[in-house]
């Protein structure tokens, strides 16, 4: 173990372990996991290679050998459930590339890209070696962005199941037809006027569609009862997204709450779904640091905020594991606006009195750290922390992308990448092309 560059941080890390050679296969991380249930993997950005690639690595890992049963991303359920009908082998698609098709929605490239690729197919090689359903892993999402993507699985499912449910549906869904647009001009309209809230027609929605569990999940089989399952989540959806726009025109954390707690709610719902069959699934979450790291440890639970790291150390303590990813330096895809084109910006270097600075500072190209109370004084903060979204503004870097964190209260584990690359997307256009091309562009660690 090599020892740290400055001397104030010369017993910085106890438990790190350089990512190279032997110890690059993950092996004492998988250890310190052992039999838990619910590994949560984070990211500092929606638009890293590494991030994405690392994470793949460690998930291959936890199905193979630690008989994890599904994978649950920040995605869209619909668009999601898609790609889990293709590597469950289920589905007319005839290839991963198309399994990924409903990801239209910006920001397309989180899982429109080479990296996400390469899993599903890996995915759905591995689980066309077993005839046994309950031996294949699933993947999920557990976002609420699709309000109409949903609405018109719900409606889907039951022209199948019930034609005359599926004309009450088409009713009550019909309420949103008025705004015309997604869900932010729904909620656009519905903030200035409350008259307009379509909550009782979601509400009676789902609640009619769950009376109908027992006659739907009569008819024998996983599939049947998954695809029940997916169009109750749906229905589910609907209700919670219609709060969610309602409540991000109000100014608070409202909408941001709502959001995380269905996310974690349809984690939960996952995992009660899965052990029908699997008697005690595993679940691997890959979501953005923001959502898997303990926010009662970041300035986020200061004003009010939860979210997903947080309710899953509330609901099986010990069971789960977080981990978060961060970087120094190096490239990064994402937008400069909310809907714009990806772009490949270069990430500037970290900021003084930030965690992602002092792991600059150990000269180590990748490592990771295991964090508890035992933690170096270093590690428990509050120091700085980076969250890069979907957009990066490096002309506003600070105010945009930092916040504080008790960085040994927030994760179990944290993993330092110290020079990225950008994740590429499927679909590469030629304002991604002509970005600044990078001095080095580092194809892994």
């Amino acid at each position: 173990m090599t020892d740290v560059a400055a001397p104030r941080s010369a017993r910085l890390f106890d438990h790190r372990v350089e990512l190279t050679g032997a110890s690059h296969d993950y092996d004492q991380l998988l250890e310190r996991i052992g039999d838990r249930r619910f590994v949560l993997i984070g990211e500092g950005s929606h638009g890293t290679h590494e991030f994405y690639a690392e994470r793949i690595k460690i998930t291959k890992r936890l199905i193979e050998e630690k008989g994890f049963s599904a994978v649950a991303v920040e995605a869209d359920w619909p668009d999601a459930y898609r790609v889990n009908r293709y590597v469950m082998g289920v589905s007319n698609d005839p290839d991963p590339m198309s399994s990924l098709s409903d990801f239209r929605r910006f920001p397309a490239w989180m899982w429109r890209n080479t990296d996400v690729l390469e899993f599903i197919s890996w995915l759905r090689d591995r689980n066309d070696s077993f005839g046994d359903p309950n031996r294949k892993a699933r993947f999920y999402g557990l976002d609420l962005y699709s309000l109409r993507a949903s609405m018109e699985a719900v409606i889907t499912y039951l022209d199948a199941a019930d034609p005359v449910a599926a004309d009450v549906a088409r009713q009550r869904y019909a309420c949103f037809d008025h705004v015309g647009g997604e869900g932010m001009e729904y909620g656009r309209v519905a903030a200035m006027n409350p008259m307009v809230s379509c909550e009782n027609e979601v509400v009676a929605e789902l609640v009619d569609l769950r009376k109908r569990a027992g006659e739907c999940l009569s008819r024998d089989g996983w599939a049947a009862d998954d695809e029940f399952f997916y169009a109750e989540q749906n229905a589910r959806l609907v209700h919670n997204a219609e709060r969610y726009y309602r409540s991000m025109y109000l100014g608070n954390v409202a909408s941001w709450n709502i959001r995380d707690l269905h996310m974690a709610e349809t984690l939960t719902s996952l995992a009660t779904h899965l052990d029908k069959t699997l008697s005690r699934s595993k679940i691997v979450v890959w979501e953005h640091n923001s959502h898997v790291g303990d926010a009662r440890a970041t300035a986020m639970g200061q004003w009010g905020e939860l979210n997903v790291g947080q309710l899953a150390r509330s609901a099986w303590g010990d069971n789960c594991v977080l981990i978060g990813f961060t970087t120094d330096h190096g490239w990064v895809t994402a937008a400069s606006e909310w809907g714009d084109p990806a772009e490949r910006k270069r990430v500037r270097p970290a900021l003084d009195g930030s965690y992602e600075r002092l792991f600059h500072s150990t000269n180590t190209p990748a490592f990771m750290t295991f964090l508890d109370a035992g933690s170096s004084d270093l590690l428990k903060g509050p120091r700085l922390e980076r969250a890069i979204g979907v957009i990066y503004r490096p002309e506003t870097e600070r105010v945009s992308h930092w916040f504080d964190a008790r960085l040994a209260d927030q994760f179990d584990v944290a993993i330092h990448i110290d020079e990225t690359s950008a994740v590429v997307p499927l679909e590469r256009n030629s304002i991604w092309d002509e970005g600044e091309p990078p001095e080095t562009y580092p194809s892994g660690i």
